[in-house]
């Protein structure tokens, strides 16, 4: 996964350099920012770059706007924000304001690298997906991965080649059909595969558990079925916290009893969060590793009722002594909201990304990068 590095590029002394950075940041029904680590963690690719000269021009998407101007989605609180650490550089409006950008249209990113030098990909979150502002750039231009980028490809690639054992990834979120591809590929890295969040009903259905009303994807039952069977690997929940009828996920003046369940969930009720004894038994295997990857909540942890599997997994990872990474995403901000981001030793800023990464070795912003013109 050897890509060019900023010190591959020409000089850069009074240069233009396209930045394609990942400002994708949160933000409130006011339009302010309430989480600026993106922004914050291009600096020292930004830094780089001005520190040698060159003129810096920086490029995001923003939401999911529908291929034209939308003032919901203007980066207008992101430029205000990157002025103030970063003053200097410029900030394009909003790629995806253009059809052109998740196209991949060749017109758009010749009127995109128009003036340019050279372009840097510092947008490891964006990187799996061929957009033009992503693939384009280095079929022309001198171009290389930011700090940021090739960070993550240092991590995530060190994960795949040659991880310290026993490695343990834990795996979780809403659908196992999201993941299924990323099962199959850490099944033939890891020791050990902790199941949990919506995706582990499946699992449980294929084991012969009831699962009551909670989510299920009934037509991958056999696929789970088949992964089960496969080397004993695969570690699915002992206990549940369920919600009984009536009640309401963030709406605890519903009413709706909540209570700790066997494996199997009664009819009427829905699976939520993972029980404790299922949390300390992923807490021993998490204690034991030396390698761990977490990517996707154990339950619906913005719901205080439903968080305790998520902060338990949230801090054996934080505690223990293996090399742990955090594939972006849900994970990534219950780490953060949970006081927990200091003890793990990589948080990733791309969820698909890094999951991406994992099954398939390789994105097709880092495949751009290997064609570049100073990579050949």
């Amino acid at each position: 996964m050897t890509v060019p590095q900023l010190e591959d590029l020409p000089d850069l002394e009074g240069r233009r350099v396209l930045l394609r950075a990942d400002f994708n940041v949160p933000l409130d029904a006011d339009r302010h920012i309430t989480d600026d680590l993106r922004i914050r963690a291009a600096l020292p690719t930004i830094d780089w770059l001005l520190e040698r000269g060159a003129e810096v021009v920086a490029c995001t998407h923003l939401g999911r706007p529908k291929g034209a101007p939308d003032p919901r989605y203007s980066v207008e609180p992101v430029r205000v924000r990157l002025g103030e650490l970063a003053p200097g550089v410029e900030l394009m409006e909003n790629l995806r304001f253009d059809p052109g950008e998740t196209a991949n249209d060749p017109a758009f990113v010749e009127r995109l690298i128009a003036g340019f030098d050279a372009y840097v990909n510092d947008a490891f979150g964006a990187s799996h997906r061929a957009h033009a502002s992503i693939v384009g750039p280095p079929r022309t231009l001198p171009s290389a991965a930011g700090r940021l980028l090739a960070r993550e490809v240092e991590v995530l690639g060190g994960l795949r080649a040659d991880p310290k054992r026993p490695f343990v990834a834990v795996l979780g979120g809403a659908k196992v059909s999201d993941k299924l591809g990323v099962i199959e590929a850490l099944l033939d890295l890891v020791d050990t595969l902790l199941i949990g969040g919506g995706m582990a009903f499946t699992f449980l259905a294929a084991a012969g558990h009831q699962v009551g009303d909670s989510l299920l994807e009934a037509d991958h039952i056999d696929t789970c079925r088949r992964l089960l069977a496969g080397g004993g690997k695969i570690l699915v929940p002992e206990d549940l916290v369920a919600l009984g009828p009536g009640g309401e996920i963030g709406n605890p003046d519903a009413g709706g009893e909540v209570r700790t369940t066997g494996p199997d969930v009664p009819a009427g009720w829905r699976g939520v969060d993972i029980g404790p004894g299922t949390a300390a038994a992923f807490g021993d295997a998490i204690a034991e590793a030396r390698t761990v990857f977490w990517n996707g909540p154990m339950g619906v942890f913005e719901d205080p009722r439903f968080a305790a599997g998520t902060i338990a997994v949230a801090q054996a990872c934080a505690d223990t002594r293996a090399f742990t990474v955090v594939g972006g995403g849900d994970s990534a901000a219950a780490v953060a909201q949970l006081g927990f981001a200091a003890g793990i030793d990589h948080v990733s800023t791309g969820g698909g990304a890094s999951l991406e990464l994992l099954e398939r070795g390789d994105l097709p912003g880092l495949e751009a990068l290997r064609g570049a013109p100073n990579a050949r």
